[in-house]
């Protein structure tokens, strides 16, 4: 048997209809997989059972996409080193980040069994953090559900963005290369407006000030904070895992082969 946490019954039945998951086949399938990632010698990658179940989620078992996603899950993160290193979570520009609570996942998930996230970005000053520490920031907590949340890996995110004190200062850090490159390793959906949210998310799951039962975002920052600490080997072991095109077999894959010609302009600043 895999050594991988045991679904519940409802988000069973959604890897079963929905991710077309055998139990029966799964060794097979992680076996197969781990027998790929030793053939390339580019890759050094997790092959613990649970990491390589999250991929064969994703990707509704299919295990030729499945290898594609692995291979472009470490290339880009290694194309990206500013986004996937140095990732302690005690560090202090970290801590003083995670203090903020811009980013937080909610206790409960939704009637479809997705796991529902709030991004407030108005929350930081965008003079004393850049892309870079929120890219971090928000990648170690996909990170963690990766590793950890069976509903995100299951059913999906509905990713909720709340506007409120966001500046003209905030907006300008989203740059045409920075959107593409997140949308790249994640793909969200953002609502608008308090009745439109209700309509899809039921009140009560979220959070307090947003008259829901789900918590103070106070206590749900601090919450969020101690289960992003209590990762801390993870994170600062996962460094050691990624990419080295100078042993891929072919061609090597470039910067520009995997966000596009605009990465060329990644410096350029639009006013």
């Amino acid at each position: 048997m895999p050594n991988i946490r045991p679904l519940p019954p409802n988000l069973q039945e959604i890897a079963k209809k929905q991710l077309n998951e055998d139990p029966k086949r799964i060794d097979s399938d992680l076996a197969h997989l781990r027998d790929w990632l030793s053939k390339q010698p580019h890759l050094k990658a997790r092959t613990d059972d649970q990491f390589l179940t999250a991929f064969l989620r994703g990707c509704k078992f299919s295990l030729e996409r499945t290898k594609e996603k692995l291979d472009f899950y470490y290339t880009s993160r290694t194309a990206l080193k500013e986004f996937f290193t140095d990732r302690d979570p005690m560090k202090p520009e970290i801590q003083k980040f995670l203090d903020l609570g811009v980013m937080l996942p909610l206790p409960e998930p939704d009637e479809l069994g997705r796991r529902i996230l709030i991004f407030r970005s108005g929350r930081y000053d965008p003079n004393e953090f850049n892309t870079s520490d929120i890219c971090k920031v928000n990648f170690m907590l996909m990170d963690y559900m990766l590793m950890n949340d069976d509903c995100y890996n299951t059913a999906g995110v509905v990713s909720i963005g709340d506007m409120k004190d966001a500046t003209m200062a905030h907006a300008a850090q989203m740059s045409p290369t920075l959107i593409k490159q997140t949308m790249k390793c994640s793909q969200m959906c953002v609502y608008a407006g308090m009745n439109s949210l209700y309509q899809d998310i039921p009140q009560k799951l979220l959070p307090n000030e947003y008259g829901g039962e789900a918590g103070s975002f106070e206590e749900l920052s601090k919450d969020f904070k101690k289960q992003m600490e209590s990762f801390r080997d993870w994170f600062i072991e996962d460094e050691k895992y990624g990419a080295d095109e100078s042993k891929r077999p072919g061609k090597p894959k470039s910067y520009e082969d995997l966000f596009g010609v605009e990465g060329s302009f990644r410096k350029l600043t639009v006013d």
